[in-house]
């Protein structure tokens, strides 16, 4: 895919340039501190399985499945995850096939499926929650933020969706590309990489930023934010990343896309039976470079803490939680919470979206649903026999 037209139809970028210091080249997006080489053979040639993430707690069941050699076990070995440092960099690889697995923002992967025709497709929910929208000193209150501007990781992602439904809640109107001062109530979302969220957030350059952990863990450790909501506590066990493959993987090596679904199921129930245990193996093998204590915040938030936060106590949307099976109710009602949406590029792919088909055509659960009997059944994980269920939504 071309690269020139691949950043047009991703969007934001303007935004991300300006207040990230410019869009390098692709390969100064990737980071990590060792050398890292994309340019292998594929698996489905007989390379290893080439894994892509950006340094959240989100991406922790595929890199505790490589660390604990899950994947090769299942007799398909696998190169040292690459870290990349951007959302689009990470989509490019793998729409270029330069990875074969990456976690991605699940409404990006509906964006590069019918807004760049990618054949990307969803095996799994990588974790459930894990995201929060974190304020800095003299936001005692989301009306607070009237004004002012917030960073969000990218457009199509569940972060800016869930972002608009709080702020609107608390009547006020996100807007971009517009000066949030000129206008009473407004709010500027503007797209930023992750890491730079905390600098900015630290010198003021934005009130506050809605992302994934251990950025906001980090933000309280520091004492230079405050999370004032998680966005667990929103949208109860949300997907914000999913586990994706192209289609051409499940056509050409099922029994890879087999290991992936069976390495990472495996791994969430690893990590939630040793949050602790996890935390000290992504910090000791430098899969996230985050200090430790923030890592294990993320993955261990006494709710205690929270208590004045969390609208939904019984939700525990203080924790990220980790279960692979996709529900389809939530696939079409994020669809829905999509075109409600405000973004700074086309829109117009929605259109062509049927909540009713959405996730059919993006998702293949067959090697999930046998990875998730083979572990116990679905309440091994703590879902519904029925694997279905009924989402729930309180952004006020």
């Amino acid at each position: 895919m071309d690269r020139r037209a691949f950043l047009r139809a991703a969007t934001g970028l303007g935004a991300a340039a300006v207040i990230g210091g410019g869009i390098p080249g692709l390969t100064d997006l990737v980071t990590g501190g060792r050398p890292t080489d994309r340019s292998g053979a594929p698996v489905a040639e007989g390379g290893p399985l080439r894994i892509g993430y950006l340094p959240i707690t989100d991406a922790s069941p595929l890199l505790v499945a490589h660390a604990q050699g899950r994947f090769a076990a299942a007799g398909v070995p696998a190169a040292r995850p690459v870290l990349f440092r951007g959302w689009e960099s990470l989509a490019q690889a793998f729409t270029a096939g330069e990875v074969d697995v990456a976690h991605l923002l699940m409404p990006f992967a509906i964006q590069l499926r019918y807004a760049l025709g990618a054949s990307v497709r969803m095996v799994a929910w990588n974790h459930t929650n894990g995201s929060a929208l974190t304020v800095g000193p003299g936001i005692s209150d989301v009306r607070d933020l009237a004004g002012r501007r917030v960073a969000i990781p990218f457009w199509w992602s569940i972060h800016n969706v869930m972002l608009q439904r709080i702020l609107r809640g608390a009547g006020l109107r996100p807007v971009v590309r517009e000066d949030p001062s000129a206008e009473a109530g407004t709010v500027a979302l503007v797209v930023m990489s992750p890491a730079d969220m905390l600098p900015a957030l630290s010198t003021g350059a934005v009130a506050g930023y809605i992302v994934a952990d251990p950025f906001n863990a980090a933000a309280e450790i520091r004492k230079v934010g405050r999370i004032a909501r998680f966005v667990g506590d929103v949208w109860r066990d949300h997907a914000c990343c999913v586990v994706v493959v192209r289609q051409e993987l499940i056509d050409t090596a099922p029994h890879a896309v087999q290991a992936v679904t069976d390495g990472v199921a495996g791994a969430q129930q690893w990590i939630t039976a040793d949050c602790t245990g996890t935390a000290g193996l992504l910090s000791t093998d430098r899969y996230l470079p985050q200090p430790l204590p923030a890592i294990t915040r993320a993955l261990t938030y006494p709710p205690a803490e929270h208590a004045a936060t969390l609208r939904n106590a019984g939700w525990s949307g203080e924790r990220i939680g980790f279960a692979p099976f996709p529900f389809p109710s939530y696939t079409a009602a994020l669809v829905g919470a999509m075109r409600g949406t405000v973004v700074d590029g086309d829109t117009s792919f929605l259109d062509r979206v049927d909540p009713a088909t959405v996730h059919t055509e993006l998702t293949d659960d067959r090697f999930v649903r046998r990875s998730i009997d083979s572990l116990g059944g679905p309440g091994a994980f703590g879902l519904p026999a029925s694997l279905t269920r009924t989402e729930e939504v309180s952004p006020a």
